[in-house]
């Protein structure tokens, strides 16, 4: 007799299963959606639920393919859940630099609005910081041309 497998709301995307646990990855979603609803309700978005970001998020890791949105680097999943601020505090840059791709949640709007977010590697996302679109990639146009022009590093 073969054994049906239970198919779970927040199942792992497929080019996850090797890399991450199932209940790693629902960890990593549920603190995420919540801190980001958190962040937002501070704001003013008082429409803002853990299950309506959750969704949100879910959707745009499957979305991803693993992938960085802005940068198209190939994402270190194995680095969920992995992250202790001590140890950041002890060792600072060294030890964020091994984060650098670490997957991170980055609001499309600014979050007033329905849940709504891309996936990019935490290096990105602190890069960008609160820009728009837009405006980040015109920033990054900037440093290139700067140092494309020069010659400088």
């Amino acid at each position: 007799m073969e054994k049906t497998r239970k198919i779970r709301k927040y199942e792992i995307p497929s080019f996850l299963v090797s890399k991450v646990e199932q209940s790693s990855y629902e960890s990593w979603l549920r603190g995420r959606a919540i801190a980001h609803v958190k962040r937002d309700r501070k704001r003013g978005n008082l429409k803002a639920t853990v299950e309506a970001y959750k969704n949100a998020i879910h959707r745009a890791v499957a979305c991803s393919g693993g992938f960085d949105h802005y940068t198209g680097e190939h994402l270190d999943w194995s680095l969920i859940g992995k992250y202790r601020n001590l140890e950041s505090q002890t060792h600072g840059r060294r030890y964020k630099a091994g984060f650098a791709l670490l997957p991170s949640i980055d609001h499309v709007s600014d979050g007033l609005g329905e849940a709504d977010f891309k996936i990019c590697a935490w290096r990105t996302n602190d890069a960008k910081n609160d820009l728009g679109h837009k405006d980040f990639v015109e920033l990054c146009r900037l440093v290139v041309r700067h140092f494309d022009g020069t010659g400088k590093s």
